[in-house]
């Protein structure tokens, strides 16, 4: 009878330590560093956890949208830097802004060789959507679509048929507006355009906002087209604007279309993050998870990701997952660093690598060679034991391909911040 007794206290004991394990193992890991709960979010244009370093362009763009809303004379905005400094991601944070105002906004990727026309007339589009059920005059809104509509259209003609190659719908069922915005000139078209779009949001007592992302690859002519609407918008007063964003070189593009360009936009140049906002973007995500790092941690992310706030998100993800307890420590840095290399090297600068011709990835390697600030064409040629003139399709292409700028004339650099060292680490 005692023996049995035994057994059932053994079972219930066991079976009580087999229900309380589960609880012990929820308060085991609320303990650790949760891979689940990490809040660091490395990834093409998308908004980190915390937009560190970035006040005076919102403070910027906050005056823009409050002068154009009070009706005063302002100048449309344009954002340049590196890749991985965030200028999408800032792009879309001002867009949101707009948003709040209630704005009418919409936004483009501008692609090299392909004209912004069926773009721009799908992004105002979107915009005057926006604004429509406010508007008390359901027939300006058709009015403005047959215009936009006539605009899309009016691409150029098709060699073999003479049709019309954009046959664009925009969904609501108006016919074309004739002789508006339908000429077949880019610049007379879109400068059309825009008074009419801004005509309908002073209508709402609202603004415009026509956001163009990798803005240096909008084809020359169109430049050209873009700069000399907004122009005409600046003179009038009408409330629309365009945020563009782009490479270091896109105000030389913009100065190359018009003269009048540098006082045309208002430029702001955004850069890697100083010690103080990378450790806040670090710090800030972490603490809201009950997570946060040593001094000695601080300073080696800061030195590994030399404060580019790509690099800063891409190395914190990898430490968070692979760091066993907080505070997140130096030691644990230095575990996740090659781990954290290694997705860099293939995600963020293989890709843009595997991208180049033979000719292309023996210029950046020569490129590579020469350092990291901009370096002369001349000097490029000279490594590679070449004439300058025989490399320009190499350097054209890279161009092109978003790999590499003209930092100022005679001069080249790479887009991408540690391309350089990237490329001295790879097999010739």
């Amino acid at each position: 009878m005692e023996v049995v007794r035994c057994r059932a206290r053994a079972t219930r004991r066991r079976d009580f330590y087999a229900n309380l394990r589960p609880q012990l193992y929820r308060l085991i890991e609320s303990e650790t560093v949760d891979p689940v709960r990490n809040p660091y979010a490395p990834g093409a244009g998308q908004r980190p956890p915390e937009l560190a370093g970035r006040d005076r362009e919102l403070k910027q763009f906050e005056v823009v949208l409050e002068r154009v809303a009070r009706g005063r004379p302002e100048r449309s905005m344009i954002i340049t830097g590196l890749r991985g400094v965030g200028k999408t991601v800032l792009l879309n944070t001002f867009r949101s802004m707009a948003i709040q105002r209630l704005w009418g906004t919409g936004k483009i990727e501008a692609r090299p060789d392909q004209s912004i026309r069926r773009p721009v007339a799908s992004a105002l589009h979107v915009a005057v959507r926006e604004l429509a059920p406010r508007h008390r005059a359901p027939d300006r809104i058709e009015e403005f679509l047959g215009v936009l509509k006539a605009f899309a259209q009016a691409g150029e003609e098709d060699g073999r048929t003479k049709a019309r190659a954009h046959r664009w719908q925009p969904g609501i069922d108006v016919p074309a507006t004739r002789g508006r915005a339908d000429s077949g000139d880019l610049e007379i078209d879109l400068t059309e355009l825009f008074v009419d779009a801004a005509s309908v949001a002073t209508d709402v007592g609202a603004g415009i906002a026509l956001f163009v992302d990798e803005m240096q690859d909008v084809p020359a002519d169109d430049v050209s087209a873009l700069c000399a609407a907004c122009h005409e918008l600046s003179q009038n007063g009408g409330p629309l604007i365009v945020v563009g964003a782009g490479l270091p070189h896109l105000p030389a593009v913009l100065s190359a279309s018009k003269s009048y360009s540098e006082r045309l936009f208002r430029y702001a140049r955004i850069d890697r993050l100083d010690r103080e906002s990378a450790d806040l973007a670090l710090l800030a995500p972490a603490e809201r998870e009950e997570v946060t790092f040593t001094p000695e941690a601080l300073d080696a992310l800061y030195g590994a990701a030399d404060g580019y706030p790509y690099f800063v998100q891409a190395y914190a993800k990898v430490v968070w997952d692979v760091a066993p307890d907080t505070p997140i420590t130096a030691e644990d840095i230095r575990v996740a660093a090659p781990e954290a290399e290694s997705e860099l090297a293939v995600g963020f600068f293989g890709s843009r690598y595997e991208r180049a011709t033979p000719a292309e990835r023996d210029y950046m390697r020569a490129m590579a060679v020469l350092g990291d600030d901009p370096v002369p064409t001349a000097a490029v040629a000279g490594e590679l034991g070449r004439k300058p003139s025989s490399l320009s399709p190499a350097r054209d292409g890279l161009i092109k391909k978003g790999l590499i700028y003209s930092a100022e004339r005679g001069l080249v650099a790479f887009t991408v911040p540690h391309f350089g060292q990237f490329l001295r680490t790879q097999p010739a």
